[in-house]
């Protein structure tokens, strides 16, 4: 594991803070006359809590070096989540650790695997989720604009114009950001 300082800290990191393994989830510089502050995030992914810092820019971290593996989710059982590789390995993390990923119910996930075991659960780059609920489509009026619109997941996002509920649409579980409108 490798130091690193809170100015080279990005959302996605994997950090051992206090002894924890957390993972960033937000991360901002704030300058003011002479100092650099960075204000980070972190989730310890164990347990879920989340705790907010405000470090001098060259704080150091210890880096947690971690490898990506493509999952498929199987089955909760008890307090743990339970995922396969494409060879059929049977991975194992806490359920905490996967709820956030998870909830967008995809057919594969990113696992974060430090020292050999599942840490955490991340969701693939872009879903397709169907539109539970959302103002009718507005044609004519162009396709620049966006609407609020609710998921069949919870999840309340901003879609096209001409997105009508019912329809399937691509978002990025990360930053809730609409992609594109399936046709179905």
């Amino acid at each position: 594991m490798s130091q690193i300082n809170a100015l080279d800290l990005r959302k996605g990191h994997l950090v051992n803070y206090q002894g924890r393994i957390c993972a960033v989830s937000d991360w901002s510089i704030m300058r003011n006359d002479r100092r650099q502050y960075v204000y980070v995030t972190l989730k310890d992914v164990l347990t879920g809590r989340i705790q907010e810092l405000k470090e001098h820019g060259d704080s150091k971290f210890e880096f947690m070096e971690n490898e990506k593996v493509d999952l498929s989710h199987s089955y909760a059982d008890g307090l743990e989540e339970v995922f396969y590789d494409k060879d059929g390995n049977e991975f194992r993390c806490s359920a905490e650790a996967a709820k956030d990923a998870l909830i967008w119910g995809a057919d594969s996930y990113i696992g974060f695997m430090v020292n050999g075991a599942l840490i955490s659960i991340s969701p693939p780059a872009s879903v397709v989720v169907k539109v539970k609920d959302t103002a009718p489509p507005i044609r004519g009026g162009g396709s620049s604009g966006l609407k609020d619109a609710l998921l069949e997941n919870g999840i309340k996002v901003r879609v096209a114009n001409l997105v009508a509920t019912g329809e399937s649409v691509r978002i990025d579980p990360i930053t809730l950001e609409f992609r594109e409108r399936i046709a179905n």
